[in-house]
Parts: C-alpha cells; sequence; structure tokens
C-alpha cells in the first residue's frame, strides 16, 4: 500500500488526470469539494457519475468504462467515493483502462480490491482524501498550524502548475 510520504508524494507529483468515481454535482459534499480544489490545483478531473451530464463544468461519464470508451485522456488515478463493498467492480474497470493508482477516499477500505490492484500493477491508497494529502504535501496546510508529520528544513518544492 502507498501510504508513505514519498509515495503519496511521488503519486500526486507524477500524475495529473484522476477519474472521480461517485463524484457528487453538490457544492456541499466532500466529493465536490475535493475534485473542485484539485481542479483548481492543476489537475484534470474526470467526473463518473451516471446521475449526471455535467459537474465542475467537466463531461461526466456514467462508468469507468465509458471513460475508457469514450475518453481521450488516460487516467492516471482512479479516485473512489463510494462505498467498500462497491470497490471490486470500480477495480476491475481501473486495471482494465490501465490506471497508474487505485485511491480509496476516507473511510473506504476495501483490502481485497487493493491487493487485487497491487498485482496487476497499481499502486493502492486506502482511506486518504486526495485533496487533503495534496494539501499537507504540497498545499501548505502546515502553515495554518495543522500537524503535517512533515519534518524538513527544506522549502516544498512545489509543483508546476
Amino acid at each position: 500500500m502507498a501510504d508513505d510520504i514519498q509515495s503519496l508524494r511521488h503519486i500526486l507529483a507524477t500524475s495529473r488526470v484522476i477519474a472521480f468515481v461517485g463524484l457528487s454535482a453538490d457544492w456541499y459534499r466532500p466529493s465536490y469539494f475535493a475534485a473542485k480544489y484539485m481542479l483548481e490545483h492543476g489537475y484534470t478531473i474526470i467526473p463518473v457519475n451516471p446521475r449526471h451530464a455535467q459537474i465542475l463544468g467537466h463531461k461526466c461519464y456514467r462508468s469507468l468504462k465509458d471513460v475508457a470508451q469514450e475518453c481521450a485522456l488516460k487516467v492516471d488515478i482512479v479516485d473512489c467515493f463510494r462505498r467498500s463493498e462497491d470497490i471490486p467492480p470500480i477495480c476491475d474497470d481501473a486495471i482494465a483502462m490501465g490506471a497508474k493508482v487505485l485511491w480509496q477516499q476516507l473511510g473506504v477500505m476495501n483490502m481485497e480490491a487493493a491487493r487485487k490492484a497491487e498485482a496487476a500493477g497499481l499502486r493502492s491508497v486506502l482511506d486518504r482524501c486526495v485533496k487533503i494529502e495534496h494539501a499537507r504535501l504540497f498545499g501548505g496546510l502546515n502553515w495554518v498550524g495543522v500537524n503535517t508529520r512533515v519534518i524538513s528544513a527544506k522549502r516544498p518544492h512545489w509543483l508546476p502548475y
């Protein structure tokens, strides 16, 4: 599992396209806030939710299979805002589309899917928020007094936006 600081930093520094599975169109939902944050920090988002045609100004796809068939972009991270029991078929689709990372959000932990993803060559992140990790490692979250568990005498290297 990619849960150490170097692994998370590498994933977020080298991955630019994120498919948000279960992204909500409601501005007050955590998935919307996370996707908006990542979009504002230079990432490309691909909304995946069968109930909407568009979220945050981007075409919304019904499933990851539709993303693989219809979208010209190569997905780096599949970010899962679904229940833990819904993750295995999402994992299968992430493997089939050639994603680099299966990211399970806070409260989402399907170990079987994580092991399957890693066996297929994907990195796996469990029970972490992509927005929080980006802010912790790159976004200056420590400037407002949050203990980021990152101790360094060096200034952070900012991502090229």
